[in-house]
């Protein structure tokens, strides 16, 4: 098996160096040369899916490239494992941190600084047995790079807003094969961790069902729109009161990959969850209908409890759901 992953792990650093490297006129070809012919790609709104290399190219890669010159990875964690969600057959590579350059025009219609800008993202890829990469899925926080140039849309944001930090253990870059049992350990603790969440009314206080699964330290690295919170007090200070009592009629809807390898785990979905933001969550006006959450949930394992949580949520579908436009919206007002 660790020849499985770690030959999957190879693929997507040789995709990551083609596709970081290369110029957007030789990356139709390149990248058909990594991808499936059965490709499919999830991106953020308002990238949404696509189903080959060139539609990824024209909606995704040719206008982010565009903008941002000097462009650098700067990766932070990096794993893979089998995937639980389809009984452990496929395998899936996931890679966290930020993108950097200099955001010299427009993108999707935010203005540009031509100053060096940070842009957060995760991306999970699924790699056949034949090394070809069949799936992909792009989180980026949009939300996060309007408030690099001074655009803040969301009218109550509980928690910091902050340029991201890795780790603390600087120690998420797997490249190296790993215990097979600290993966089995750390994903049965996520599993845990949702099943208290799933079931939370089962415990007396907020505390008591974090406590089970949570060091009473923990960073939750939310996405900008919530925000970034530390200790367990804060956490629900700041996170978890708002989203529980602003949002009704939660709707788990599943992942389509949850994996973990060493100490690092995470999962994704599409939408992961569906709720009815009817008590102006975020600041925003009530919404008395559903909205869907397509959330990225990346962890770092300490002993027996986690220790840090980085989430991406797709938050322009999301407010776009309730009708607010935010990309519109910010058109209009230049």
């Amino acid at each position: 098996m660790q020849n499985i992953i770690q030959n999957a792990k190879k693929t997507v650093l040789e995709f990551q160096r083609l596709v970081d490297n290369s110029s957007l006129s030789d990356l139709p070809e390149l990248m058909s040369s990594k991808l499936s012919e059965t490709y499919h790609w999830r991106g953020m709104h308002p990238f949404h899916e696509q189903f080959d290399a060139d539609s990824v190219i024209s909606s995704f890669y040719q206008p982010f490239r565009t903008s941002f010159s000097s462009l650098r990875r700067r990766q932070d964690i990096f794993f893979a494992s089998r995937n639980e969600i389809d009984g452990y057959r496929s395998v899936w590579v996931a890679s966290m941190g930020h993108f950097m350059g200099l955001f010299d025009t427009p993108f999707v219609g935010i203005p540009a600084s031509r100053k060096l800008t940070m842009l957060r993202y995760a991306e999970f890829h699924k790699v056949e047995d034949d090394g070809r990469i069949s799936e992909s899925a792009l989180f980026i926080d949009l939300l996060h790079l309007m408030a690099q140039q001074g655009i803040t849309p969301i009218a109550d944001q509980t928690a910091a807003q902050l340029v991201q930090p890795g780790p603390a253990t600087h120690d998420g870059l797997l490249f190296e094969p790993q215990d097979d049992d600290e993966g089995i350990t750390t994903l049965a603790l996520i599993n845990r961790m949702i099943g208290d969440i799933n079931h939370h009314g089962q415990f007396r206080t907020p505390q008591e069902e974090l406590s089970q699964c949570w060091h009473d330290d923990m960073c939750w690295w939310g996405p900008t729109g919530i925000g970034a919170t530390f200790t367990i007090e804060r956490y629900i200070e700041q996170h978890q009161q708002p989203f529980r009592t602003r949002n009704e009629g939660r709707i788990f809807n599943g992942h389509i990959c949850r994996m973990a390898e060493g100490q690092y785990g995470g999962f994704f979905g599409w939408p992961n969850l569906s709720i009815i933001p009817s008590g102006g969550y975020m600041g925003m006006p009530a919404y008395n209908d559903y909205a869907d959450m397509r959330v990225v949930d990346i962890y770092r394992r300490d002993g027996d409890k986690l220790a840090e949580n980085w989430i991406f949520i797709d938050m322009l579908h999301f407010l776009n759901m309730q009708g607010h436009d935010i990309l519109a919206q910010i058109s209009s007002s230049d």
